[in-house]
């Protein structure tokens, strides 16, 4: 008899044991246990978090890990119309964390991003990119911060009207391209507006030089007329000074041929 009492206790041990779970969430993590009883009973989800560790359950029980750390998610953007009607292409990323597992599970299922959040998100960015223009979105990204800050708010507003259990840590907006063809569009542009910048320039040394002779012609013959000189007079003066720079160095030898019809000659050792 006592044999088979020890037996049928070894069953039952053996029956209860095959009927547990393992549930052992890693750091970081919250265990949400949802109760499925196959005979009897009131399921559901339990209104405590299985924390890091290891403990049982029924085997019926269904356990859903939730991820608490912060969470990133990301979104591609391609042919976003800007307020000009340009195409561009946006990368954004948006950072959340839940704060209540439990609820997060009971309320709102454990594809709560994809479900509640993603749609809603990519409209927002949307929205807000169309009050924009291409050139001070995708060139001078001007804009990029009021997109931030304008989806930032109306997403935090979101998340509370509809209460998800959620904190929104950041969003952030990258910087928008714009096709190719305006890519390169701008890029020649800006090389034409370089020429035109380079011969601007250019255009004011030559008139800066012409004007620079000019004043110096003037001082000249300003000069000349107040020594009274003509200008043949003053052309031989300059001529003599020139000769007299030349042959006024040091160790310099000089030699002067002057005479009715013969060129005067210079020589200087």
């Amino acid at each position: 008899m006592k044999s088979l009492s020890r037996l049928a206790l070894l069953v039952a041990l053996l029956l209860v044991g095959s009927g547990c779970t393992v549930v052992s969430p890693d750091a970081g993590q919250a265990a949400v246990l949802i109760d499925k009883p196959w005979f009897f009973g009131h399921g559901g989800v339990r209104e405590q978090p299985v924390l890091p560790g290891l403990t049982y359950a029924w085997y019926s029980t269904e356990k859903i890990y939730i991820n608490m750390f912060p969470q990133q998610y990301d979104g591609n953007f391609t042919d976003l119309m800007s307020s000009d009607g340009v195409p561009l292409d946006f990368h954004t990323v948006i950072r959340l964390q839940v704060v209540d597992p439990v609820a997060l599970v009971r309320d709102f299922g454990k594809d709560w991003y994809q479900n509640n959040v993603e749609q809603e998100f990519f409209n927002r960015v949307r929205s807000a990119v169309k009050k924009h223009g291409m050139n001070e979105t995708a060139i001078q990204t001007t804009a990029i911060d009021e997109i931030d800050d304008e989806v930032t708010q109306e997403i935090d507003q979101y998340l509370k009207q509809t209460k998800l259990p959620v904190r929104l840590l950041k969003i952030t907006v990258g910087k928008a391209n714009p096709p190719d063809a305006v890519r390169n569009q701008r890029i020649e542009t800006a090389q034409q507006e370089q020429r035109v910048l380079t011969e601007h320039k250019r255009d004011l040394a030559e008139q800066s030089r012409k004007a620079a002779e000019l004043s110096r012609a003037e001082a000249d013959n300003a000069y000349r007329n107040a020594i009274g000189l003509s200008p043949a007079q003053f052309v031989e003066m300059e001529r003599i000074k020139m000769q007299q720079d030349v042959c006024g160095a040091k160790d310099a030898h000089c030699t002067f041929i002057i005479g009715g019809n013969v060129t005067p000659v210079v020589s200087a050792k």
